[in-house]
């Protein structure tokens, strides 16, 4: 669970590395907590930088590449959680951080890939894309 002013890592390739979570969208029942699945409006504390000192074909890609930078405000969906989470069967799961993927207004997503472990819980929330652009799903 993540509340206000909580740091949560970024696993997608937009170029944000941490953000710090400052609104829980469309949650009345934690009481302003973010679980695994819900989206929540953020600001990029850390980021890639960006090098403009090589020229040529290929530096232009990975300009293109990073699609924010710091300060900016974006909208995350939770995708791993400290907290341990209680599934249907009964089980619970918890990963060693707290984890993200940066989204637009429209839920989709910006980054083209995930580079870590997502919780399988997702795919009952709606995020299936998530999912299936994760190397693994727990």
């Amino acid at each position: 669970m993540i509340g206000l002013k909580g740091t949560v890592n970024i696993i997608d390739n937009t170029g944000a590395l941490v953000v710090e979570c400052v609104n829980i969208l469309k949650n009345k029942t934690t009481n302003g907590h973010a679980s695994i699945g819900d989206v929540f409006v953020c600001v990029v504390q850390k980021a890639r930088p960006i090098s403009q000192s090589s020229s040529g074909p290929s530096s232009s890609s990975t300009l293109t590449s990073l699609k924010v930078k710091r300060g900016d405000v974006q909208r995350a969906v939770l995708v791993r959680t400290k907290k341990p989470v209680m599934r249907p069967d009964g089980t619970w799961v918890k990963f060693d951080d707290n984890a993200a993927v940066l989204v637009n207004k429209k839920n989709e997503m910006i980054g083209t890939r995930i580079g870590g472990v997502v919780s399988s819980d997702l795919k009952r929330k709606g995020w299936g894309k998530v999912v299936a652009l994760a190397p693994k799903a727990i």
